[in-house]
């Protein structure tokens, strides 16, 4: 029914054009990954970066490196564990959904409750990182919510509706239906009466915001979810997933909603109406407003797997026509008075309203015709995440101490204001890093926070005392907290800025204390967050606080050619040193076949970079050419071995998402009884092995939402042809951005490489916080 956890974020689907990066499961057996091409005889594979000859056993150069996107995966999503959340297009009616999804009783879906199965067995006295982290984030969410409960009325901060809640749900349901008949969606000899008025249906259940990994549900909930679980039909080893997902009650909560199933990541609709069939027989039916509830908020999940924040209530609406619901109207209408969901209309900034004149009675009539802002739908942890957020930036805003530093144009207006953004380049980090020590010098307590411990080595001796912000927030690294439960800090500066999502962005900004100051500094330009939201980007729009943007260019060859990306042009560049070679090839197997020869032998030998520091960028997980398929083509040749723990060998390097939206890369050292134990940069960190399967993945091969933050020596950006239509600049930008001094570029897709830089701009990221800032922070007109 469900594929396993997974390690960043679901694979997109076939019936929509593939985007930046996408999510998927964890498990290295999910897919079939094609045979690497190895009929050629081994060749290197480096030539000069632009016109050049390369020499006669290495293959032929093209005019410009390439980037793209994997084809459609097959495995049904998961977003649990994973980091690499892409945002793809909104144009369809609903987030897409897998091609192929796992059947009830498949073997995949069997497979996928071994870690829930194995996380009920588990007794680990100690806390882990993550599980400390888990915790300082749940207390810090209880006091959000604490402040939220004390506000009036259940929208605030800018969540203002036109009109009262009854004028609302008239107007939701003023918008007529899909039109798609539910009698098709159901299979069966004779179509079922429809209930004219149908009895009383259990109460339906609204999920409360889940963590973002639960812990280890009650044995005894476990068993009594398998039992409801075989009595639907559906695979008994989700009972783990079930149980963690819907808590203490999960089995009761099953048996009176059966579509809570798709509280499990990964499960789709149809899958849980056949489970609801099974339980429910002929009082099941596509109008169930439990039915209509239950998809509703999957919608909106699924959504946020794409890092929108809220969906405009005509794309819901549209989406459940898709899933057979009769009346979509009325189906938002039932999700908004269950609480399930809720409503936003975001009050337009006001503007400057021009003086009234006799002689132009026109200008009041034309701004009544201007259309309102659109109506959103969105759940609760999101809002209440961007409610916050947006009222704790007002605060840094509005408690800073005005002081006159002398210095860089960034120190002078971090000196002046609470909250300032800083934009720049790989090379601009010098910028915010010279702005903490100076502070420093002021007798200010300064910290710098990365996004991952990448981030601290590319900072060199100012890295020392920098830290990870998911180390800063579970408590493993910073200046602790004062009695308020606040950091002791006058001054933090955040780095890769863009990588933030709105609700560790929250907890982060809630953790300040008054007076203090906050820089984020980032590029713009890459890829976002893996998470839902877009901090950076609305900050930046919201135009509420000074925007600081650095004139340090990148250096040599790979950074006249990001730059040159960045402002939309695929440039051909000089590379005499080898810099950025390009491998033209013709199909998905020759291209894991030659990226194979590049890592092991040709980088090494013609760069003098080790295959160790050398890391393959592809547009995906699934495909020919994703990461599962080079994975297995590097692990046979760099470190071939049995797997003998989940697939795992002393010696692979691997990609661990602790939490959803963060990945750490390392190496295997060893297994035991407690888990797998890794070398992840200094640290040594260990994985249980309830959670090897669901958070582990061998890591060779990243997509380029997981390399985001980081950067080595080497990097091989691979571009099968089957790709092209999920280029898009923020990726090519992403991916090329993340060599230092090597960049091989494994192409085959010809001319959509310089069409995606020139034209393939990122879907847009539908989120609530520029308004909710321009509210709080607009001047006030003179």
């Amino acid at each position: 029914m469900t594929e396993p956890s997974g390690e960043t974020a679901p694979e997109a689907p076939e019936d929509v054009a593939p985007t930046e990066d996408v999510q998927e499961d964890a498990r290295q057996g999910a897919a079939e990954p094609e045979e690497p091409g190895t009929a050629e005889e081994p060749a290197s594979a480096e030539g000069p970066a632009t016109g050049e000859e390369p020499p006669a056993q290495e293959p032929a150069e093209t005019e410009a490196p390439a980037t793209t996107q994997e084809s459609a995966g097959a495995e049904a999503p998961d977003a649990a564990a994973e980091a690499d959340a892409a945002p793809e297009s909104t144009d369809d009616a609903e987030p897409a959904e897998p091609a192929e999804p796992a059947e009830p009783g498949s073997a995949s879906a069997g497979e996928s409750g071994a870690g829930g199965d194995a996380a009920e067995a588990s007794d680990t006295p100690e806390l882990s990182d993550a599980q400390a982290e888990l915790a300082a984030q749940r207390e810090l969410r209880a006091k959000i919510e604490a402040r939220k409960a004390e506000r009036e009325g259940p929208l605030a901060s800018g969540a203002k509706l036109s009109g009262t809640a009854a004028d609302l749900l008239a107007a939701v349901r003023a918008v007529e239906g899909g039109a798609a008949s539910g009698s098709a969606f159901y299979e069966a000899p004779e179509p079922a009466p429809r209930r004219a008025t149908p009895e009383a249906a259990p109460a339906m259940t609204v999920r409360p915001p889940v963590p973002a990994q639960a812990s280890a549900p009650a044995p005894g909930t476990t068993t009594a979810v398998r039992e409801v679980l075989a009595k639907g039909g559906a695979p008994e080893a989700l009972a783990g997933q079930v149980a963690a997902a819907l808590g203490e009650g999960a089995a009761q909560v099953l048996l009176d909603d059966p579509w809570q199933l798709l509280a499990v990541s990964g499960v789709r609709p149809e899958q849980a109406d056949g489970f609801a069939r099974a339980l429910l027989g002929a009082a099941c039916g596509p109008e169930d407003p439990r039915r209509t509830v239950a998809l509703t908020v999957w919608l909106l999940e699924r959504a946020a797997l794409q890092g929108h924040t809220a969906l405009e209530i005509d794309t819901v609406r549209t989406g459940l026509a898709g899933h057979a619901v009769p009346d979509p109207g009325s189906a938002v209408e039932e999700a908004v008075s269950a609480g399930a969901v809720l409503v936003f209309q975001e009050e337009e900034t006001a503007e400057e309203e021009p003086e009234e004149d006799e002689e132009s009675p026109e200008v009041p009539e034309a701004a009544a015709d201007e259309p309102a802002s659109p109506v959103l739908l969105g759940l609760d942890r999101y809002a209440l995440a961007e409610e916050s957020l947006a009222d704790g930036l007002a605060r840094l805003v509005r408690t800073a101490t005005a002081d006159a530093w002398e210095g860089s144009e960034l120190e002078r207006a971090a000196g002046t204001h609470g909250l300032v953004l800083h934009t720049g380049g790989e090379a601009s980090r010098a910028e915010p890093a010279a702005l903490a020590a100076a502070a420093r010098e002021r007798g200010l307590r300064t910290l710098i926070a990365v996004h991952a411990e990448g981030g601290r080595r590319a900072l060199g001796p100012a890295g020392a005392d920098a830290v990870t912000v998911a180390a800063l927030l579970s408590g493993a690294a910073g200046p602790g907290r004062d009695e308020d439960g606040a950091f002791t800090l006058d001054l933090l500066v955040v780095l890769d800025a863009p990588q933030l999502d709105v609700e560790t962005a929250a907890m982060l900004v809630e953790s300040l204390p008054d007076g203090c100051r906050l820089v984020l500094s980032g590029d713009p330009a890459v890829l976002g967050a893996p998470g839902a939201g877009q901090v950076f980007g609305d900050v930046l729009a919201a135009r509420v606080c000074p925007r600081i943007a650095s004139r340090v260019p990148d250096p040599g060859p790979l950074g006249e050619l990001v730059s040159g990306i960045g402002a939309g042009e695929l440039n051909q560049v000089e590379a005499p040193g080898k810099e950025i070679v390009i491998v033209p090839v013709r199909d998905a197997g020759e291209a894991v076949h030659r990226t194979v020869q590049l890592v092991a032998d040709s980088v090494p030998r013609a760069i003098g970079v080790p295959a160790e520091q050398t890391q393959v960028v592809t547009v995906g997980h699934g495909g020919s050419a994703g990461t599962r398929a080079l994975n297995t083509a590097l692990k046979q040749r760099l470190n071939p071995g049995p797997g003998r723990f989940g697939g795992f060998d002393p010696g692979d390097r691997v990609a661990y998402a602790p939490l959803p939206g963060r990945t750490v890369t390392g190496t295997v050292v060893s297994a035991d009884a407690e888990g797998l134990r890794l070398r992840c940069g200094d640290e040594e960190v260990l994985v249980p092995k309830e959670r090897v399967e669901s958070a582990l993945r061998h890591g060779w091969a990243l997509t380029a939402h997981q390399a985001a933050g980081l950067r080595w020596p080497a990097v091989v950006v691979v571009l099968p042809g089957d790709a092209a239509g999920g280029l898009s600049r923020p990726w090519v930008y992403t991916a090329f951005g993340r060599a230092e001094r090597h960049l091989s570029v494994v192409h085959g897709v010809d001319q959509a490489l310089p069409r995606a830089v020139a034209e393939g701009v990122a879907p847009e990221r539908t989120t609530r916080l520029r308004p909710l800032l321009e509210a709080l922070l607009a001047v006030p007109e003179e």
